[in-house]
């Protein structure tokens, strides 16, 4: 478990007690961040999404935050333990008590070409198709059945 403090334009947000945490993107770490708990965020949101792994009380939520806030993510002074903090799963980095990642969206964003307007539709089917998204196994009607009924019919 770690203790991890969360700050946004150097104003104090919370401390987590969790496994971990996670900040996202809504087009990278989607999975992983679904897989936390976190939202499901169409791609032309400019935000961050910040979820925390398996936390270890049921009152944090994760939190959609402007993509022009400036995180701070750190191992308070008082922690009992390092933390480690991940990259995109590829690169770990040992963080002692006092020590922070900075987060900022980058001034160059990640230019997409998709035709006229196929991109909300091209996402929609995608979390459908790949997720199941909302699907579910259609109910039958009802049957209505009349007070005349013959009594020995059964269900």
């Amino acid at each position: 478990m770690s203790a991890i403090e969360v700050c946004g334009d150097d104003e104090y947000f919370t401390n987590v007690q969790a496994d971990g945490i996670c900040v996202a993107t809504p087009t990278g770490s989607t999975a992983y961040n679904l897989s936390a708990g976190g939202s499901l965020c169409h791609p032309d949101n400019p935000v961050i999404l910040v979820t925390a792994i398996c936390a270890h009380t049921l009152s944090f939520r994760p939190i959609i935050l402007p993509d022009t806030i400036v995180l701070r993510i750190g191992v308070p002074y008082d922690a009992r333990t390092s933390s480690w903090a991940s990259f995109d799963g590829r690169e770990r980095v040992e963080l002692q008590p006092g020590d922070y990642v900075t987060i900022s969206a980058s001034r160059f964003p990640f230019a997409n070409v998709m035709p006229e307007g196929r991109r909300s539709e091209d996402w929609v089917n995608s979390i459908s198709r790949t997720l199941q998204w909302n699907s579910r196994q259609k109910q039958k009607a009802m049957q209505r059945w009349s007070e005349e009924a013959p009594e020995d019919k059964t269900l």
